[in-house]
């Protein structure tokens, strides 16, 4: 059988980089093709969606810009545009009436729901992975991303590994590591969340601690 050459080969992490590169930019041309009729930039989409998400809670400007690591001069200007196409409206917060909140319109939650589509293109693709193939992947990206806030190249996610309430390989059991003390349950890698409405960031040092331990693996504790 023929053997594929090795002089020049990348190794896994730059072959894993190629990939991610390249489902990052089917992304953005799908976030584009989807709002330009709407005459939507991805950001745009991206606010209306992250809006969408957070329906309930109230969202300033600066975790809009914090959600979506852009500046917030480049927050502003999406919101203001979204203020003008009448999806996105502000007020004053009831718990500080110096800051402003963001929610959506009626024809915003409309237009949330047709700028979330193109995520149906990756789920496409991911539910051609097993269940465990996904449960390894969501640990694998949880832990990349938490890698990435350690180096101060993203901003903070409102995920598991840096949560107070998170747990991380606290359990014997190979099948339930992790432990939420928000709802006092323990959790799989299946479990993990990238977005968490109950997130709350550590008040002591103790929560950095608990991500080097998920980036560790179970062989830390």
């Amino acid at each position: 059988m023929k053997q594929l050459p090795l002089v020049g080969e990348k190794t896994v992490t730059e072959h894993i980089t190629v990939g991610l590169l390249k489902i990052a930019m089917a992304l953005r041309s799908q976030a584009w093709d989807g709002g330009t009729s709407r005459k939507l930039t991805p950001t745009q989409g991206h606010i209306l969606t992250l809006l969408a998400d957070r329906a309930g809670s109230p969202v300033r400007l600066g975790e809009v810009a914090e959600a979506l690591a852009i500046t917030a001069a480049t927050a502003s200007d999406a919101v203001k545009a979204l203020e003008r196409k009448k999806l996105v409206h502000k007020a004053r917060s009831n718990a500080d009436s110096r800051a402003l909140v963001l929610s959506l319109t009626a024809a915003g939650r409309r237009e949330a729901r047709h700028s979330s589509a193109w995520n149906d293109v990756l789920q496409g693709g991911l539910v051609e992975l097993a269940p465990e193939e996904q449960r390894v992947f969501l640990r694998g990206l949880s832990k990349v991303i938490c890698s990435l806030q350690e180096q101060g190249a993203i901003s903070i996610v409102r995920m598991c590994a840096g949560c107070r309430y998170f747990r991380p390989y606290v359990h014997g059991d190979s099948a339930k590591p992790h432990h939420c003390v928000f709802v006092d349950r323990p959790m799989d890698d299946g479990q993990l969340r990238l977005d968490c409405r109950e997130f709350a960031a550590p008040e002591t040092t103790g929560g950095a601690s608990a991500r080097r331990v998920f980036l560790a693996g179970p062989r830390a504790r």
